[in-house]
Formats: structure tokens, sequence, C-alpha cells
């Protein structure tokens, strides 16, 4: 399954193409179409599923919980 860091990179691959254009009605539609994509990650319930640096612990690890 697709994490959302994936989505937020296509995002900002999308925004960096629009800045990058000359076309105004292209730059126009990558900035819908990345804002479309914020939008489906702000919406969706699904956890993170984009893998952790090793040396980062879930925050619901049963090292921290009881504290």
């Amino acid at each position: 399954m697709i994490g959302r860091q994936y989505f937020t990179r296509q995002a900002a691959t999308l925004l960096m193409f629009a800045q990058s254009t000359t076309s105004p009605q292209l730059a126009a539609v990558l900035t819908v179409k990345a804002a479309d994509l914020k939008s489906q990650l702000d919406k969706s319930t699904r956890p993170d599923l984009s893998p952790l640096a090793p040396d980062v612990e879930p925050e619901s690890s049963p090292l921290t919980a009881g504290y």
C-alpha cells in the first residue's frame, strides 16, 4: 500500500513543475492537481504506512507507554 509520504512527494513535484513552467494554464492545472492530492491526504483516515527510520520507535511502543 502506498503511504502518505509518496503522495506528499508527488504533490511537491507537481508544484515544482508548476513553478518552472512558462505556461500559466499548465501551472494552474498542476497546482489544482497538487491541491487535490493534499485534500485526499487530509481526508484519509488511514495511518501513515511510510517506513520509519531505523532509530525511530512507533508512538505506541510498549517501552514508552507507561511513562
